[in-house]
């Protein structure tokens, strides 16, 4: 089984702050999976460390008000040229991230409060037809 999976739940120091997500259940859920590294972001062309974005309807905006949805546009299509070409059987992506998050995303207040919704690489993913699930679901 081929699972594309965020790379900050691998241990990879791509989040915004530099740091990573490293997740026990997703390392043991991998173990007899072949596992697909992507970090959008960094696909799309954002450094590490960064910014924080957060979406706000159809956009994503930096906590400075910067408007990022063209890189997390052009993150997301890569993901999905790479779940396409290695045709991943399952995504994995990291739960509330704006790029990542399924059902439940930051709400784009920059205040820790939630909101329905999901991020521009999981609604991507979903539209094209993979079956994205978050390290919560596992």
């Amino acid at each position: 089984m081929k699972v594309l999976v965020s790379k900050c739940l691998l241990g990879e120091n791509c989040r915004y702050k530099g740091d990573n997500c490293y997740d026990e259940r997703v390392a043991e859920f991998l173990k007899d999976k072949e596992a697909i590294g992507v970090c959008p972001e960094q696909l799309g062309g954002l450094p590490t460390p960064r910014d924080p974005g957060e979406r706000v309807g159809e956009k994503v905006i930096s906590n400075k008000g910067k408007d990022i949805t063209a890189e997390y546009m052009s993150g997301a299509n890569k993901v999905l040229e790479i779940a396409k070409r290695e045709k991943v059987d399952l995504c994995l992506l990291k739960a509330k991230s704006p790029s990542c998050g399924k059902g439940i995303i930051y709400d784009g207040t920059f205040s820790g409060s939630l909101k329905e919704g999901n991020g521009v690489t999981a609604e991507l993913l979903i539209k094209s037809g993979f079956k994205v699930l978050t390290e919560n679901d596992l």
